[in-house]
């Protein structure tokens, strides 16, 4: 499956891309603890390319993301691309499908039941946002030392990094009270290494609660509107 997501890539575009991404972070003054990549994926071309990994991106999409990591990984290594890049870990592979299926399943609706989803896939959702809030940042990775000094984690290689993966919260990512595993001693942040993005949220309802406010009546105590979050990184 890793030939094929080069293969793709090669295709697709996404390879020159990429490789114009590793130009502006080797470039780049500043340090970072986890290089961030978008890739565009149109799940049609990779089923074709490859049934595997397209039913991988559609139900796996962080299975899948790892895939394109490793994949990455070599391309930097192999092109030298990134000269600060130490280890796969560093790599964030976000997959940013062009489109899904039309099928019902696919579908996050809130006003049809049962409510299944609990896989970690990829949903197609369509409201009205009624509320939004304002930009804030986010920590997408941050790297950790041990306080031990005879601990080999406590020398500046990236060891001990925390990546967010979607849905996490911040103190995932960054705390006070991780630990290290070779030695079982705090870990203490490096903050020159600390890597911030932008996120949002917004408040969205459901397209359909418009038929139920149709019409004219004096009395509207009996509707409840029941907004979900979602969260824009």
């Amino acid at each position: 499956m890793r030939e094929v997501a080069l293969v793709y890539l090669d295709r697709s575009g996404g390879l020159q891309k990429f490789v114009h991404d590793c130009k502006k972070y080797n470039d780049s003054k500043q340090s970072y603890a986890v290089y961030r990549f978008i890739i565009s994926i149109n799940p049609s071309d990779i089923a074709e390319l490859d049934a595997t990994l397209g039913n991988y991106i559609l139900h796996n999409p962080l299975q899948a993301a790892q895939i394109f990591q490793s994949v990455c990984f070599v391309a930097i290594k192999t092109l030298s691309l990134i000269e600060q890049l130490q280890t796969e870990a560093q790599i964030s592979i976000l997959l940013k499908p062009t489109h899904l299926p039309p099928l019902p399943s696919y579908v996050l609706s809130l006003s049809a039941y049962p409510f299944n989803y609990t896989s970690q896939r990829f949903y197609m959702s369509e409201g009205i946002v009624i509320a939004m809030g304002t930009v804030t940042k986010y920590t997408q990775g941050a790297r950790f030392l041990c306080t031990e000094e005879t601990c080999p984690f406590s020398e500046g290689r990236f060891r001990c990094i925390r990546v967010h993966c979607p849905g996490a919260t911040e103190s995932v990512t960054v705390r006070t009270d991780f630990v290290c595993t070779l030695c079982s001693s705090p870990l203490q942040e490096d903050m020159k290494f600390r890597v911030l993005g932008d996120k949002q949220i917004a408040e969205m309802i459901d397209a359909k609660i418009l038929n139920a406010l149709k019409g004219y009546s004096n009395d509207k105590s009996h509707f409840r509107i029941q907004p979900f979050t979602v969260f824009l990184r």
